[in-house]
């Protein structure tokens, strides 16, 4: 940030962020878009001194820590069940998409070709938290949070190579040739991935020498911010090597070197950071929108909402058939809500913001960007909620909704049970309560276990995926216990490794199961 960008400036941001972390627990609005409204409304009383959101701030301070935290966070066999629609979104989706808006934005309002496709690439990056974060919320389908979360993840560094590579053809002035644009995407791309990928291996590695969780959530900011970096010295994609590391980490170091302990303070740790970070974003969104450039190309805007609508129809309603199987089927609704979700975020708005001052038509593309991100934002990101209701695609099995309520009963009627043992224990309860309460506390156990059992017995899914859990909670547990074993110098590395390939494999055939 600028030189405005001072301390006392970032306590009062997140003051800010706070209060309005507080108030969306009574006013039912997405946390994210409630902050991008009240950055509108401090832009337009002047609460605050102007704050300039840069391309450096969001490229590299921002975007790895959102980017690691996510990919962080993906099971990988999650990815793997659909891995094929992603990819399709992702790539030739992203492709579809800047052809599309580019045609609309320069045959309805003659924006010149180079400056058109420009504007496509940069826009037809997804940017879905508020979705994402309303569908965990609604119980929504994991598949279909999969796909939408996959989707823009990848397609970010599709979006950033295209831009980059369309940037590079408009400022050299020079031919464009297809078959030399294929070679280089294909190079960045696939070298970010192999860079990300190799530094995250060898994380994990490290991570498996020590057991200490400040030293680990260490690394994993160093493995965060160093794929970026490592991957920008060798020109290949950094978005792309940090979701490579992220995955690879997430899914091997943090399983194979963590121990329970380790892994919930580094989850912790990530957790906060997107926290901050995605609030700083969206309030900073909010803040930069200047009212007078909006009006003044209000027709762009305009066109331009309309582009990414048709670009979005088109990527999801052509593309997204080819790849739906009986098997693993993606329904009209679920094509329906791909549509609409598809928010545009802070990525656009970089991308936007790092174009050089001197291009042709910066001003109007920068502006158009803005008005289209708090467009998705505002209008899109507030009635995605309405519209899952309506179609009633938040609707979760009432068996295994009534499962999950008595297990949790179950489960808070049993520590309580071990807090009087402890009172007792401790002189602190005279023996009448403790016997009354003690009764009271059993009756409701009884009721609870009778009442599972009969869900159990109404349907054999419940007891299987009961099962299933346990099962994965004592694997997990017993691979935690070799790890430490192995640190204590106990069992040998090798022989750590065969035990743990074991525990991974059936691990994995738990979740095939599932």
């Amino acid at each position: 940030m600028h030189e405005t960008f001072h301390i006392d400036l970032f306590i009062v941001l997140l003051m800010v962020t706070a209060a309005v972390a507080m108030a969306v627990k009574w006013v039912k609005l997405p946390y994210s878009i409630s902050l991008v409204i009240v950055g509108l409304l401090i832009g337009v009383l002047h609460l605050l001194p102007p704050v300039e959101m840069t391309p450096e701030l969001i490229l590299l301070v921002f975007l790895p820590a959102l980017l690691f935290e996510a990919s962080w966070n993906i099971e990988i066999r999650k990815l793997k069940e659909s891995w094929l629609p992603i990819l399709v979104l992702a790539v030739p989706g992203v492709l579809l998409s800047m052809a599309v808006v580019a045609g609309i934005m320069h045959y309805s309002i003659g924006m010149p070709l180079m400056a058109a496709f420009l504007f496509g690439a940069m826009i037809s990056a997804t940017d879905p938290i508020s979705v994402l974060a309303l569908f965990r919320k609604l119980g929504m389908n994991k598949r279909l949070t999969m796909i939408l979360e996959g989707e823009s993840l990848f397609n970010d560094g599709t979006a950033v190579v295209l831009f980059k590579l369309i940037l590079a053809l408009a400022i050299a002035n020079v031919e464009f040739s297809l078959t030399a644009a294929t070679g280089s995407f294909l190079i960045i791309v696939l070298g970010g991935a192999i860079i990300g990928s190799a530094l995250g291996y060898a994380a994990s590695r490290i991570t498996a020498f020590f057991e200490d969780h400040l030293l680990e959530i260490t690394l994993t900011t160093i493995l965060a911010y160093g794929a970026f970096l490592i991957a920008e010295q060798l020109k290949v994609s950094p978005v792309i090597s940090v979701v490579a590391a992220g995955i690879v980490m997430g899914n091997y170091g943090s399983r194979s070197s963590m121990s329970a302990t380790t892994r919930m303070a580094v989850n912790s740790f990530w957790e906060y950071a997107a926290f901050l970070v995605n609030s700083l974003v969206f309030l900073l969104i909010g803040l930069q929108v200047k009212f007078g450039l909006l009006q003044k190309y209000a027709i762009q805007i305009g066109v331009a909402i309309g582009a990414i609508l048709v670009a979005r129809a088109v990527v999801i309603f052509v593309l997204t058939p080819l790849v739906s199987t009986k098997v693993s089927p993606i329904s009209g609704k679920w094509r329906f809500l791909l549509w609409w979700g598809g928010l545009r975020g802070s990525l656009c708005m970089a991308l936007a913001l790092s174009l050089p001052i001197a291009l042709p038509y910066r001003e109007e593309i920068l502006i158009t960007t803005f008005g289209v991100v708090l467009f998705t934002l505002l209008v899109s990101g507030l009635t995605i909620e309405p519209l899952v209701k309506m179609m009633r695609m938040n609707s979760e099995d009432p068996k295994l909704v009534a499962y999950k309520e008595l297990k949790s009963q179950q489960m808070t009627n049993t520590k309580a049970l071990r807090f009087l043992e402890e009172l007792k224990s401790q002189s602190a309860v005279t023996e009448y309560s403790y016997e009354r309460l003690k009764e009271e506390i059993t009756d409701s156990q009884t009721v609870t276990k009778d009442a599972i059992e009969e869900l159990h017995v109404a349907d054999t899914s419940i007891r299987e995926m009961e099962f299933r859990d346990v099962k994965r909670s004592l694997l997990e547990l017993r691979k935690d216990y070799l790890i430490m074993l192995t640190r204590d110098g106990l069992l040998a590395q090798e022989s750590f490794d065969k035990l743990r390939i074991e525990i991974d494999q059936e691990i994995n055939n738990l979740n095939n199961e599932a």
